[in-house]
């Protein structure tokens, strides 16, 4: 299971009633954030999740609507009482920008870890989450992220005692262990079925449409896009300020299909998303409406 908060859904300025771009993933205790704009600290607090377990913070690029919040946040998860590692992911010169910011929120007591990104994509492990960061197009080096949880296959004790698995190591089998024992070489595939369906979130901002976001997106349990604009005229001002309009991101929906899809980061000047919401169902019926504090808990498949 993964939790998923999508924390503020503002863009450039936050709003009363409507926090800059931010969402918080809890998974196996640990917690994973993506963007930390301004306001991120009191939307975890109205939501009313710990930020003890923030572990790991993955930056989509360095305009401040996305990365201004973070002195604060780090202050707080040190006010928690954390002193293991925080690391922070996002395009390269992360480090310059973040100790830069940093002057204002000074002997953390947590080691930061820092990994700059330098190229198209980036593939990271974290807690049993895979993390595959992929550039996008923006008027700033910019990523998305696609957070995948793989599910192992079913365990069949026939199967392990067909393969003379003694019953001793069949629950260290299980977890994926693979074991050098007196009696052999014994490994997780002896004991368990084909690898089942996991789960898989996509997330986008700030970036114009492009290929690579459709095959990321690609039947996703929670596909999370920008929707700066929602106007008919807005399109030009869409392509010059290099981000993407809810029409152009339903149109992304339509062809990659996820579970479901959520819109966010509007901008300052939409007062009522919602206005919206018909039109969009018709190119895309899977579409909603992302807002501050929206939440879904994503569940592995029954089968």
């Amino acid at each position: 299971m993964l939790d998923v908060c999508l924390l503020g859904t503002g863009g450039m300025m936050p709003l009363p009633g409507r926090f800059l771009t931010s969402l918080l993933m809890r998974y196996n205790g640990e917690s994973v954030l993506i963007d930390c704009g301004e306001g991120t600290q009191v939307a975890i607090r109205k939501k009313g999740w710990s930020m003890n377990p923030i572990g790991l913070i993955c930056v989509t690029h360095f305009h401040g609507d996305h990365i201004s919040g973070l002195p604060g946040l780090l202050l707080s998860i040190g006010n928690s009482d954390r002193t293991d590692p925080v690391t922070i992911v996002g395009p390269k010169g992360l480090e310059s920008v973040v100790r830069s910011l940093l002057v204002i929120a000074q002997d953390l007591p947590f080691e930061l870890r820092f990994i700059e990104i330098d190229g198209k994509d980036f593939d990271y492990d974290y807690k049993g989450l895979h993390i595959k960061a992929f550039r996008v197009k923006h008027n700033v080096v910019c990523y998305g992220y696609r957070v995948t949880l793989s599910r192992s296959g079913k365990f069949h004790p026939e199967l392990a005692n067909e393969n003379n698995v003694p019953l001793k190591y069949w629950n260290r089998l299980q977890k994926g262990e693979t074991i050098e024992a007196p009696e052999g070489r014994f490994t997780p595939e002896m004991v368990l079925g084909p690898e089942r369906k996991g789960l898989k979130l996509t997330y986008v901002t700030d970036t114009r449409p492009t290929q690579t976001i459709t095959e990321m997106a690609k039947e996703a349990d929670l596909f999370i896009c920008e929707g700066m604009y929602g106007e008919a005229d807005c399109e030009g001002k869409a392509k010059d300020k290099k981000h993407m309009t809810m029409q152009e991101a339903a149109r992304i929906g339509a062809e990659a299909r996820p579970q479901r899809m959520w819109l966010t980061h509007y901008s300052p000047s939409m007062a009522y998303p919602p206005q919206y919401i018909d039109e969009l169902r018709t190119i895309f019926p899977r579409i909603s409406l992302g807002k501050d504090g929206k939440s879904i808990d994503l569940m592995f498949s029954e089968e």
